[in-house]
């Protein structure tokens, strides 16, 4: 299979959800089921350990399991794979990262260090370790909503000088200005956005896939949403705005409890019922609770019906 680089890292790429038993351990049998669907359904790519992975609260153990797994299935189905060795320690991370290399992934994904802020030169640091113990696997910076860094357009220039590796980042988008600003800054790498603005990104000319919350809904809609961004991308914009109503109606909401982006990403899961995956997050983390699916269900086949039932 062809490297992957930031020319032709794009598409919608589906993130591997957690499912957490009520014991608070890994449901190892149903992830695996997870990862069958997820490659059956022809998404772009998989990735693991992102935010809605937990990467935060794992074992390092359950994380080689998690990686090896991964790797395993989708190696044997020439499917696409990232692993997230992201963590809020450095040291955590980089090990990730050297055990995770002979896995052979097509790029891990790493956040900066976030308990203690880094400036520019420390995060310079970080990346060219990470880049050495990488091997040659192209890396792929996840900015998450919640950093206490956010980066800045600029910044992603001063990387292109010193991390040759880096192929990708993962970001919130953003107004114009900040397109003008990516645009001159971050031509010379992939930029994903969030799912459910994805259409507006590929209109604004600055993004190239989604590490995608939407596909967490139905993998297989959102698939058919980034083909159609290809051929009819006015017809994905009025699509992706009843996405945005929905959001506006069933999540934003729980969002304004105080619940996570985790528990957010698992909810939308539960809601598209493609995989039988359950709104748990693993302690001290609180859920959605499942008895608030149906309601949402039933409200998302009302505004969204076209992409809950791929009628695409």
């Amino acid at each position: 299979m062809e490297k992957l680089t930031a020319t032709n890292l794009r598409g919608n790429w589906a993130t591997l959800l957690l499912p957490i038993a009520a014991d608070d351990s890994i449901d190892f049998g149903l992830l695996g089921q997870e990862i069958d669907k997820l490659i059956s359904f022809g998404v772009d790519g998989i990735y693991s350990n992102g935010t809605a992975g937990e990467f935060h609260n794992q074992t390092e153990a359950e994380f080689d399991q998690i990686s090896e797994l991964l790797a395993a299935k989708c190696r044997q189905a020439g499917m696409r794979f990232q692993i997230g060795c992201s963590h809020p320690s450095p040291i955590i991370s980089l090990e990730r990262i050297k055990r995770a290399v002979h896995l052979k992934p097509d790029a891990f994904q790493v956040i900066l260090p976030d308990w203690v802020t880094a400036k520019e030169e420390e995060q310079l640091s970080f990346l060219n370790r990470i880049e050495a113990n990488a091997k040659g696997i192209p890396l792929v910076l996840y900015n998450p909503p919640h950093a206490k860094l956010e980066l800045q357009p600029k910044d992603f220039h001063v990387f292109k000088e010193n991390v040759p590796t880096l192929i990708g980042i993962k970001v919130l988008s953003k107004d114009e200005t900040w397109v003008k600003e990516m645009k001159e800054f971050a031509s010379h790498l992939s930029v994903f956005v969030p799912g459910h603005f994805l259409a507006k990104g590929v209109k604004s000319g600055i993004a190239d896939g989604a590490y995608s919350n939407v596909a967490c809904i139905n993998p297989v809609a959102a698939q058919k949403m980034w083909h159609l961004m290809q051929t009819d991308l006015e017809e994905a914009l009025k699509i992706e705005n009843t996405i945005l109503k929905f959001f506006a109606e069933c999540i934003a909401p729980y969002q304004k409890m105080g619940y996570s982006n985790p528990a957010l990403d698992k909810f939308l899961a539960a809601v598209g019922g493609w995989c039988e995956l359950p709104t748990r997050l693993r302690w001290p983390y609180k859920w959605i609770p499942e008895a608030d699916v149906l309601a949402a269900r039933k409200k998302a086949e009302q505004l969204m019906p076209r992409f809950l039932l791929n009628e695409i």
